[in-house]
């Protein structure tokens, strides 16, 4: 096995710790593996697109999703510097809904985070530059896409922050978790 899946307290949210080969010369470790990934995750997943972002410190990007049926699942991983990534439980029938789990991925715990469909993400850089890699099991679509605001005081996250993040015009104006809930329920 060249992973292992460990739980969080929101249902089907994981955290990937691949199995890192190290010696004087560095380091080898397997950053994805299909089989071994639907084994630890207990699920058949396939991935169809890979999308890469660089930050600098102090910048917020989220909380984001898709609606169905473009629900995106994501396998994040950080490849340069330190990221606080967060994901929020939005599944109106989950017994977690609602709820946020963060924690901080890097290139030094080479740690990875699997969010599902159903959830919003986001990310705090925490070092002078940050580079984050992530799978998705849908393509993006544009219209389908929201943004929950980062400060949504009914999701309450607690980012690390020592100062004002720098923010993306859509970023700001992100809308909070009941009006997407309300929305969303008006349209069935």
């Amino acid at each position: 096995m060249t992973m292992r899946a460990i739980d969080t307290p929101l249902d089907g949210l994981k955290i990937i710790e691949p199995v890192i080969f190290e010696d004087d010369r560095g380091f080898f470790f397997e950053s994805f593996n299909q089989k071994d990934f639907c084994n630890a995750i207990n699920r058949e997943i396939t991935f169809v697109q890979d999308n890469h972002s660089k930050s600098k410190k102090g910048v917020l990007r989220g909380l984001h999703f898709q609606t169905p049926p473009f629900a995106q699942g994501k396998l994040v991983r950080v490849i340069e510097g330190e990221a606080f990534d967060v994901a929020v439980d939005i599944r109106p029938d989950s017994k977690t809904f609602g709820r946020w789990y963060g924690l901080n991925l890097s290139e030094k715990n080479k740690l990875q985070l699997w969010i599902p469909e159903g959830f919003a993400h986001g990310f705090l850089a925490l070092t002078e530059t940050v580079e984050l890699i992530y799978k998705t099991t849908n393509y993006w679509v544009n219209t389908a896409e929201k943004t929950i605001h980062w400060k949504d005081s009914d999701i309450c996250v607690e980012w690390p922050l020592t100062e004002a993040p720098i923010l993306s015009i859509k970023d700001q104006q992100g809308i909070r978790l009941k009006e997407i809930i309300r929305s969303t329920t008006s349209n069935s």
